[in-house]
């Protein structure tokens, strides 16, 4: 079995029965830039912890899988060059090489669910992208949530994505996406789409009995929680295809792909709005750790 490093303050949480929600780290080494990065990361911590929770951010660094980070081990993530950006294929092969790495939400659900945690924050999932018919780019986050037993509160599929067919997929898998508080399907930076969500569910206590009941069933995987981001933040979907639209041919101009899409669309996309995509990614992934941290209090009540 794999050591798990748990930090002190997730050590201290797991003896006192305290609400632990996940947190990836890609959002710190892919996401923005330092020391900006560093200050989103301890301000989506000190969200947590307002709302009755314990943070968990999870990493690998040198080949060790950490379920937390101190204080200096964050600073470090944040500042790190070359960091490896891991998923369910190469998890594996970062551990035993030595390496450091920063976890997507699959490798997340995976740490989570080995050290024991049930709810993950993150802005958004990965899903199918746009084109995928020619490419077969699909992330590998949605098979995950096929299989792996965590509630991941997120704001929707990102943007960028062919959110209808992310949708499809999910539900081809089993996988309950449920939208909370609205019967819109969230767009990321936007906080409503024209899709209608499969699920709608409007407290955090009915969204933990639908995790438990899950497990009930034997039922495999997780489920999937939409949340809006905050109406204040957003960024009206007329504002974004436009924008979508450019960066998605600039990628194509020059032939990104793979891993490297994700990251050159939102670099490119927080170009075009000026700095605005960022200000709502923020927002929305604050929204969402407050969010989690609910439904992760009201599983630790019903296992008190």
């Amino acid at each position: 079995m794999i050591p798990l490093h748990r930090s002190a303050e997730v050590t201290a949480a797991h003896k006192n029965g305290t609400p632990i929600v996940a947190l990836e780290s890609t959002i710190i080494t892919h996401g923005m830039p330092y020391p900006q990065n560093l200050d989103v990361a301890r301000q989506v911590e000190a969200d947590i912890r307002a709302a009755g929770a314990t943070p968990a951010t999870i990493a690998v660094i040198n080949g060790h899988l950490h379920i937390g980070l101190e204080d200096d081990q964050l600073s470090a993530l944040a500042q790190a060059k070359g960091v490896a950006k891991l998923s369910r294929a190469d998890m594996a092969a970062c551990i035993a090489t030595g390496r450091t790495g920063a976890t997507t939400v699959a490798a997340t659900m995976i740490a989570a669910h080995l050290a024991g945690i049930a709810v993950f924050a993150t802005g958004g999932i990965g899903g199918v992208h746009k084109g995928a018919e020619n490419t077969f780019d699909i992330s590998a986050d949605l098979l995950e949530l096929a299989q792996t037993p965590v509630t991941v509160v997120a704001a929707g599929a990102k943007a960028i994505l062919d959110v209808a067919k992310t949708l499809e997929v999910l539900e081809t898998q089993g996988v309950p996406v449920i939208t909370f508080g609205q019967d819109s399907f969230p767009a990321f930076w936007s906080s409503t789409s024209p899709l209608k969500s499969p699920l709608r569910m409007d407290d955090p206590v009915q969204i933990a009995a639908a995790h438990r009941v899950r497990a009930e069933l034997g039922l495999p995987g997780g489920q999937l929680v939409a949340n809006p981001i905050p109406a204040a933040a957003e960024i009206p979907a007329a504002d974004l295809a436009p924008i979508i639209a450019t960066a998605q041919k600039d990628a194509s101009t020059h032939g990104i792909t793979g891993k490297a899409v994700t990251p050159y669309l939102l670099q490119r996309i927080f170009e075009l709005t000026e700095g605005r995509s960022l200000t709502a990614n923020i927002a929305l992934v604050r929204n969402n750790a407050r969010l989690a941290s609910k439904i992760a209090a009201a599983l630790a009540l019903n296992t008190a």
